[in-house]
């Protein structure tokens, strides 16, 4: 037990003397994510066998409105695992990200559900691992690659993607043999913001102290509010999570003690199989509060203008190109983030986390950590790991140092 642990536990014993780390209470809702996890990847075979298309997307810039204004179910594809790898070991080099090689090797060896389910998939030019494996990967499915400008702010990035938006139309169109109306993509647009306005209220309530939600929890909630939500049962948790919060007006929901020290994790994106830094926080003492990563808060953050005159694929490409991304360059809106979800959540230090062999994140990380440290004058650390539990020890001893400082 480290010195905060020892410290924090003792001031701790009148809160019904449970363990460092430990949620005091949790809503009940949590409780329904494993049977909901099953029942959403069911949902998707009915909706499959009953002819309606599924669209497996890959990264946060894909613009799932589309799909759903062609009357398609965009799922989000598994990217996270932690047995070995063999079709990537096969065809991929040792060095590469373990997210491009984990990606790959389920839809190679056809071991990620969602995408045995799907009909066609798209993605983007994002890193230089992720496009060159989509050159394998569309060998399984058919495959759309969207070509993203990497300057954001540039004069020509805005007509660009837009040119590409309209490609991926005319391609969901050929594949559903679905039009895709003006006023689809508006209605699209409008429930794609109800949902994200919903999840960023559920993010919001961890700016409480003590917050009502763990990393742990986060994790959950987002794995199933990503995409695929065809009977709307994702949301309905997240609103009956919401609506328990809200409801506790005593605080006796809490992800960490109130004293525990509050962190903010950013860089790479993170699931329930492969957050052993988030459990290594909250084991030490601490609080994952909030997360900007992707599917995360940096995804609903942005959102489309419903009212704008503008034809909703300029609209929709505006939204897509804000995302703060590690490819973009300069990438000065991820900063900006932070500073906001900083100062809104409270947090007392910032963890970066970058998968090895991610270059931009790994790149990216000191003007991150030169932010935080100078402007946000708050304590910063750099963790470069992977999917395996090799590392966990050391890890540790290095989280837990950090905590002490928090």
């Amino acid at each position: 037990m480290t010195t905060l642990q020892r410290t924090q536990h003792k001031g701790d014993k009148g809160d019904e003397g449970h363990a460092m780390g430990a949620p005091r209470h949790a809503p009940a809702a949590l409780s329904k994510i494993p049977a909901l996890r099953e029942a959403k990847l069911l949902a998707v075979r009915d909706a499959k066998e009953a002819g309606v298309p599924v669209v497996g997307l890959y990264c946060t810039y894909s613009p799932r409105e589309l799909v759903l204004a062609a009357g398609g179910i965009p799922v989000a594809l598994c990217g996270y695992k932690q047995d070995p790898l063999p079709a990537a070991s096969r065809d991929l080099p040792a060095n590469l990200c373990p997210v491009v090689k984990t990606l790959y090797d389920l839809a190679a060896t056809d071991t990620c559900p969602y995408f045995h389910f799907c009909d066609i998939l798209f993605a983007q030019t994002t890193c230089d691992g992720r496009k060159k494996a989509y050159e394998f990967m569309g060998r399984l499915k058919p495959l759309h690659i969207m070509d993203l400008p990497q300057l954001p702010d540039a004069p020509h990035a805005l007509p660009l993607w837009r040119g590409e938006l309209e490609r991926l139309k005319q391609f969901l169109e050929t594949h559903t043999g679905r039009t895709i109306t003006e006023e689809a993509l508006r209605d699209a647009a409008r429930a794609t913001n109800r949902e994200m306005r919903l999840l960023k209220r559920l993010f919001d309530a961890n700016r409480r102290i003590p917050a009502p939600l763990s990393g742990r929890n986060l994790l959950e909630v987002m794995s199933v509010t990503a995409y695929s939500d065809v009977r709307g049962m994702g949301l309905a948790l997240a609103e009956e999570l919401l609506a328990e919060i809200d409801a506790d007006t005593s605080g006796k929901f809490r992800g960490a003690p109130a004293s525990a020290p509050r962190v903010l994790l950013t860089g790479v994106p993170v699931g329930i199989e492969t957050g052993k830094v988030i459990e290594l926080v909250e084991d030490g003492g601490g609080a994952v509060v909030a997360m900007e990563n992707c599917g995360g808060y940096k995804v609903v953050d942005y959102l489309a203008d419903e009212e704008d005159p503008r034809d909703m694929l300029t609209v929709l490409a505006e939204k897509y190109l804000r995302i703060p991304c590690s490819v973009m360059s300069p990438n000065t809106r991820r900063l900006e983030l932070l500073g906001r979800m900083a100062r809104d959540f409270a947090v007392q230090g910032v963890i970066d986390l970058t998968w090895q062999s991610c270059h931009t994140y790994n790149i990216e990380s000191t003007a991150v950590g030169t932010f935080v440290r100078e402007t946000l004058g708050l304590p910063f650390l750099h963790i470069e790991t992977d999917f395996s539990p090799s590392d966990r020890e050391n890890l540790r001893t290095r989280i837990e140092a950090f905590l002490e400082i928090l």
